[in-house]
């Protein structure tokens, strides 16, 4: 079985900001499986789904991720894989651009970021971020 994975670790962001190319486009390629119960670290916070707090997570994250000079290129509905390990599966893709790994880097250490990104991890019971360049 796959360890589920929500954020990344100072090693993967590391290892991104040390040999993804500068300068360049990048796109993060996101696979997103929802909790039924969103995670929240805070009991105060009420009690809501997975998608409820993802949903909250992308309200937010608008003007942060326009901030950053990102867009979302596609968001869509996963449905069952063709090629995957038996049992994997998604809910939502989305493929989201940056300008530059700078860009994408500043704006996960912002202080705005840092201020929402738990709705993030309370939503999600697995992830995959994947950064691409153009062919």
């Amino acid at each position: 079985m796959i360890t589920p994975s929500i954020d990344p670790t100072r090693a993967t962001i590391k290892q991104f900001a040390e040999s993804f190319p500068a300068d360049t486009p990048v796109v993060m390629l996101n696979l997103l499986r929802f909790r039924e119960q969103a995670a929240y670290a805070d009991a105060s916070v009420p009690p809501c789904s997975g998608r409820q707090a993802y949903a909250q997570y992308s309200t937010l994250i608008e003007p942060i991720l326009a901030a950053a000079g990102g867009t979302v290129l596609w968001a869509g509905k996963a449905h069952a894989a063709l090629i995957a390990p038996d049992g994997e599966q998604w809910d939502e893709v989305l493929l989201v651009q940056y300008p530059a790994r700078e860009a994408f880097l500043g704006m996960i250490t912002s202080p705005a970021y840092k201020a929402i990104v738990h709705h993030r991890t309370a939503a999600l019971a697995d992830s995959r971020l994947v950064p691409s360049v153009p062919l």
